[in-house]
């Protein structure tokens, strides 16, 4: 074998393992690609079928009329004809807003004009079907409907009808204008102005929610719908958004609670030298092991009982039902506690040692030195306890009774079940479901650095 083959053999056998090296990450991001579809594809099939008028229509499907940039323009354009604005349209005095739709029928049969009415709908399902609101009815006058063009191909006859709609009111300013057309059987919908959100009856009713809402209410319509819909009766004001200011502020309470309870707690059994201290951490692990379902009958007694008894000697009274008792009684947990401590054993005694030579206190050395440099663990313990707060359910269930303003946000979802489970208006109830995970999310996907090297330096000890 001649040096040129040697050479030619060697240059082969570099490619070939070049070749492997190649497949082999490949292989390694079709895997990772595959778990990520896994674990974030019902997540994203979720928050388009919240889009959907229809979310569990079946067979399922990734499209839907809200998502098309045809509708966007006819419903901006309806919007600012209904007198509003292309993202947020309405209903105003003087307002003339023209519609079009195109049916075909077989040849041989003679299409019949639609039948065009303005329906005095309710708003929505649960509360929001009583609410007193005006109908836009009372002072919409659709013209006569009249046949723009007829086209036959194929032995199929096409017929586009046109009418306009108009305000006759003086004063009256609707943020809705529904719409139903009816037509024979046989005679077939083709397309429309806008999409219908139903068709109705075998095909003979085609129905609009609103014709003049713009490009925001009608993309995000079931959104739109838990937000006007959902509202206190003794207030008037708006549930959702009290749900979701309430699950804010107690889960960036329990986080401020927890970071500094954990951190001082978690450096105490770390770094000082006191009687107890592997007993106090046994407890600490002990409390890790017991579920919170064998204890909520006690700590309940506990708050109703005002902390055995001591805040009605202060002058207050039983913490059921208050958002005090839901922060004093879950300000801390011994998984922070354990997190912080094995983070702060992970670190050189010598910063220490140089700090107490220096002169600094316990205190001091804790605040100044130790604690800014237990950042990545602080983060990870932020993220953990924001999560597990948003998403607590049982325990905010037992504590926080009534009235609904205090609900927090996974609370409130529950109470979609009687509002629009029960007239199987699934819409709402997916489209909240999404937005209560939107913020954990967001939050994983900003903080993961955070996430990742808090766990990673409160594993590695020494």
């Amino acid at each position: 074998m001649t040096e040129q083959d040697r050479r030619a053999g060697a240059e082969n056998r570099k490619k070939l393992a070049a070749r492997r090296r190649w497949a082999k990450a490949a292989a390694v991001y079709v895997l990772l690609l595959g778990f990520s579809l896994l674990f974030v594809g019902p997540m994203a099939f979720a928050m388009l079928s919240s889009l959907k008028d229809n979310p569990v229509e079946w067979p399922p499907g990734l499209g839907s009329p809200q998502l098309s940039l045809a509708n966007w323009v006819a419903a901006a354009r309806l919007g600012l004809a209904g007198g509003g604005t292309a993202f947020f349209g309405q209903f105003a005095p003087g307002a003339i807003v023209p519609f079009s739709i195109t049916y075909e029928v077989d040849e041989g049969s003679e299409p019949e004009t639609p039948i065009v009415r303005v329906p005095r709908r309710v708003p929505g399902a649960g509360p929001a079907a009583i609410i007193a609101e005006p109908f836009a009815a009372d002072d919409a006058v659709v013209s006569e409907v009249r046949e723009a063009r007829r086209t036959t191909t194929d032995g199929v006859v096409r017929v586009t009808y046109e009418f306009d709609i108009t305000h006759m009111g003086s004063d009256m300013v609707y943020g809705k204008l529904p719409l139903d057309i009816e037509v024979p059987m046989y005679q077939r919908f083709v397309r429309a102005t806008l999409e219908p959100n139903r068709i109705e009856r075998l095909g003979r009713v085609q129905s609009w929610n609103n014709v003049t809402s713009g490009v925001i209410p009608y993309v995000f319509y079931n959104y739109h719908r838990v937000f006007r819909e959902n509202y206190s009766r003794a207030t008037g004001k708006n549930l959702f958004l009290a749900w979701i200011r309430n699950s804010f502020m107690l889960a960036g309470i329990k986080v401020v609670t927890t970071l500094v309870v954990a951190s001082m707690a978690g450096y105490a059994l770390a770094r000082l030298k006191f009687a107890g201290r592997k007993a106090l951490f046994n407890l600490v692990l002990l409390s890790m092991m017991i579920p919170g379902q064998v204890t909520f009958v006690s700590n309940y007694l506990v708050l109703r009982d005002g902390i055995f008894g001591l805040t009605k000697l202060l002058g207050g009274g039983s913490l059921i039902n208050t958002w005090t008792g839901y922060v004093v009684s879950t300000m801390v947990g011994g998984s922070a506690v354990f997190i912080m401590k094995q983070f702060f054993e992970g670190l050189p005694t010598e910063l220490e040692e140089s700090a107490r030579i220096d002169g600094a206190s316990v205190l001091a050395t804790y605040s100044r030195i130790m604690l800014p440099l237990a950042g990545p663990a602080l983060g990870a313990l932020a993220i953990l306890t924001f999560q597990g707060t948003w998403n607590e359910f049982f325990w905010p269930l037992v504590i926080l009774t009534s009235p609904p303003d205090k609900y927090t946000l996974t609370l409130g979802l529950l109470s979609f079940r009687t509002t629009y489970a029960v007239a199987f208006d699934w819409g709402p109830m997916l489209a909240g479901t999404v937005m209560s995970a939107l913020p954990i999310v967001v939050m994983f996907v900003v903080f993961q650095r955070y996430f990742v090297e808090g766990i990673s330096f409160s594993g590695i000890k020494g």
